[in-house]
């Protein structure tokens, strides 16, 4: 089988690389610029067009969904497979996403639903993995222990970088407005396993929000202005608010390590250790770290983040919010386990802090299931059975 992989710098990608490889298909790349207009860029698409006639390949793979591919490979008649692990993903409300050759694998059951009610029939369900296998040979001896042992531990964004404070970009509306959208947020705070945004949006509120910050939907595009605002807009600042109150919740009482690029001065109690380096790093701090959170990005509805299946991977204990997504694959205090308030957080923090015996149990259950059933070898299996009808290795 021959591959054409669209290459960029992607969560995951050395481990799907890897299974195309184990399996002896015959994989080459293409880079991908993403200084590049990645939708209706005729000239681009063409580029692409003439590599992928000339080669003749079985199917084009990419991580995450770019229109311009599509195209392509739509004029080729070849199969577009792409597996999406952001949220939100505008490019997915493109109209090429109807073209007959797609394939795209969506990791947020919610997302995947919304897509189907607008007629999308080139769009699947399909979670995220990890490689377990391999983690399995990083040596944690007690130097790395000395290390990356801590009580809690966070790795991720707190949203707080210039580029996320799209919030702020609606600080001109009008006091009411500006009431209303606090509101929303606040109570989106309290609200876990579903997004409550976007259906708070009455047509005032949004033809207030437009006239501070217009919004044209892409040429290409059947995007909503109000999934727009609510999944970009304020999804965002829920998750700095709630991630910055979790941490400094947490800190006040335990240990509470965080792994982020950006400098959390107002969070004095927490230790900030900057970015995790390499893989390699992010495994060690899963595996030392008593508890391993998920504070999910609030635009990811119900999806499980790709987070969520390195901890386990990692053998790591992890304690997410509440996605529903969780429910179709483990059991919550046997597995992991999440919570649906501050108050149940501390509760459970310090419950698991303590019961060591349990927490070490859980998060070896986890382990396992990770292994056998969320490896990358699964997840193409999958997607085999979807493109062709019956698994092919």
């Amino acid at each position: 089988m021959k591959i054409l992989w669209m290459d960029w710098d992607s969560f995951g990608r050395d481990g799907i690389y890897k299974e195309f490889i184990n399996r002896g298909y015959e994989v080459e790349q293409f880079v991908l610029n993403r200084a590049e207009n990645m939708r209706l860029n005729q000239e681009y698409a063409g580029e692409m067009v003439h590599y992928i006639a000339e080669k003749k390949f079985d199917f084009v793979f990419s991580y995450n969904y770019f229109p311009v591919v599509s195209l392509a490979c739509n004029a080729c008649q070849v199969k577009y497979i792409a597996w999406v692990y952001d949220s939100p993903m505008v490019a997915l409300y493109s109209n090429t996403i109807y073209f007959p050759y797609n394939y795209v694998f969506i990791f947020d059951k919610a997302a995947y639903i919304d897509l189907i009610k607008c007629g999308v029939n080139t769009v699947y369900y399909l979670p995220m993995a990890t490689d377990a296998g391999t983690y399995d040979n990083y040596n944690v001896n007690q130097g790395i222990r000395d290390i990356y042992t801590a009580s809690i531990a966070f790795v991720g964004s707190t949203y707080t970088e210039k580029k996320h404070q799209l919030y702020s970009r609606l600080q001109n509306v009008n006091d009411y407005t500006r009431g209303y959208l606090e509101g929303m947020i606040q109570a989106q705070k309290k609200i876990y396993g579903e997004l409550i945004l976007e259906e708070m949006m009455t047509p005032d509120i949004m033809e207030e929000i437009s006239k501070v910050q217009p919004w044209t939907m892409n040429e290409d595009g059947f995007e909503r202005p109000s999934w727009v605002f609510s999944h970009y807009f304020l999804a965002r600042r829920v998750t700095s608010l709630e991630r910055y109150e979790v941490l400094k919740m947490l800190s006040e009482k335990y240990q509470v390590v965080l792994y982020t690029n950006e400098k959390t001065p107002q969070l004095t109690k927490v230790e900030n250790r900057g970015p995790a380096g390499i893989l390699k790093e992010s495994v060690y701090i899963y595996r030392c770290s008593k508890i391993n959170l998920n504070i999910s990005l609030r635009s990811i509805v119900s999806g499980m983040p790709y987070r969520v299946f390195e901890i386990m991977g990692s053998g790591g204990f992890l304690l997410s919010n509440f996605q529903a997504d969780f429910l179709d694959y483990f059991i919550p205090g046997e597995d992991f386990d999440c919570y649906s308030s501050y108050e149940e957080l501390m509760e459970k923090a310090e419950y698991y802090l303590v019961h060591e015996k349990e927490r070490e149990e859980i998060a070896r259950n986890g382990y396992e299931k990770i292994k056998k059933y969320h490896s990358y070898k699964n997840r193409l299996d999958v997607i085999l059975d979807v493109i062709y009808g019956e698994r092919r290795q």
